[in-house]
């Protein structure tokens, strides 16, 4: 009779402790504005293992991956705010929906990036999909022939570039 109410006891302690537990997984996930879907990838915790596409030779390490009816999604966080997502942040994740069909064999139908004050849901269709395979042959083109030419007028992004001691057309 003891044991069976001691093992009653501890049961019904370990379901209170497992409650409280995913309450605090919810809460968090809410917190950092994660989306809904079981986190199957993390790089953010700890150091993951990155991505890697043979078909367009690039590798790449999203900020978490999860799984949501099925289906692989790529979540990436910026920092700052933003009221549209943008175009750099976009291709970034348009890579990382690709390594995650090649990798995974499936379909991955959008992207979320997460800016401090607000999140965007990047569909991964055809046109973003030839975006990025027309930014990664110019990509390739540039780096073949050694021809970059600097496409901004920003002195704050050049003086950040971390291509300003290669660069020729430096603003400063």
């Amino acid at each position: 009779m003891l044991l069976s109410f001691l093992f009653l006891f501890f049961a019904v302690v370990s379901l209170l402790v497992s409650k409280k537990m995913h309450k605090n997984v919810v809460k968090r996930k809410q917190q950092y504005r994660i989306p809904k879907g079981k986190i199957m990838y993390s790089d953010l915790n700890k150091p993951a293992s990155a991505f890697f596409s043979k078909r367009y030779k690039t590798t790449g390490k999203p900020d978490y991956v999860i799984i949501e009816k099925g289906r692989y999604i790529p979540v990436e966080f910026k920092s700052g705010s933003a009221y549209k997502p943008r175009q750099n942040h976009v291709l970034q994740l348009a890579a990382y929906c690709h390594l995650l069909e090649e990798v995974y064999g499936g379909f991955v139908p959008y992207g979320r990036l997460v800016y401090n004050d607000r999140e965007f849901t990047i569909p991964f269709d055809p046109t973003l999909r030839f975006e990025l395979e027309s930014v990664l042959t110019t990509m390739r083109d540039v780096l073949q022939h050694g021809n970059v030419e600097r496409n901004h007028d920003d002195l704050r992004r050049c003086k950040a570039c971390s291509m300003r001691a290669y660069c020729t057309q430096r603003l400063v």
